[in-house]
C-alpha cells in the first residue's frame, strides 16, 4: 500500500467514525453546547465538514485571502443534510490527495494560512486528519454531557 493509500484509508476511517457519532445526535440537541463560548453540536459537525473545502485550497496552494465556504449563510437543517451537502467537497478533497505521489508527500511544502508554519505535505495531511479526530473526541464528550448513549466507534 502506498503512502497516499494509507493516508486516504486513515481519512476514510476517521470520517466513518465521525458520521457514526453525528448520527447519534437527536435533533433536539443540535443547538446544545457546553458553554456560551463553545460551538453547538451542529456547528461542530459543520466545522469539520466544511474544513475539507478549505484544506483542499491549502494543499493545492491556493489563495485563502478572500476565503468563504459554500456553507456561508446556509441554514442548519439536519445532520444528514450537512453530510450530503459536504459529499462533493469531501470527494474533491480526497481526489486531490489521490493525485499526490510519495515524492510530493515528502517534498512539497505547505504553509498553513492561520499560523504561517511550514509543513511537509504528508505531515500536513496527517495533521488535518488529527483535527477531525480531536473534534470526534469533543463530540463524544458533548454526547456524554447530554446524557445520550454514545454510538460505538471502537470496532
Amino acid at each position: 500500500m502506498s503512502q497516499t493509500e494509507l493516508i486516504i484509508l486513515n481519512f476514510n476511517e476517521i470520517r466513518r467514525k465521525s458520521i457514526t457519532l453525528w448520527k447519534g445526535l437527536p435533533e433536539r440537541y443540535y443547538n446544545w453546547k457546553p458553554d456560551e463560548n463553545a460551538m453547538s453540536a451542529i456547528e461542530m459537525i459543520r466545522h469539520v465538514l466544511e474544513a475539507d473545502y478549505g484544506w483542499n485550497i491549502i494543499i493545492n496552494q491556493g489563495d485563502m485571502t478572500n476565503y468563504k465556504t459554500p456553507w456561508h449563510n446556509r441554514p442548519f437543517t439536519s445532520v444528514i443534510d450537512e453530510i450530503e451537502f459536504a459529499a462533493p467537497y469531501r470527494k474533491n478533497f480526497l481526489d486531490t490527495i489521490r493525485r499526490f505521489c510519495d515524492t510530493d508527500l515528502n517534498q512539497v511544502t505547505i504553509v498553513h494560512p492561520g499560523n504561517g508554519k511550514k509543513k511537509i505535505l504528508g505531515e500536513y495531511l496527517l495533521r488535518i486528519a488529527y483535527h477531525e479526530s480531536v473534534h470526534a473526541g469533543q463530540f463524544l464528550s458533548y454526547l456524554r454531557a447530554m446524557n445520550i448513549d454514545r454510538p460505538t466507534i471502537w470496532d
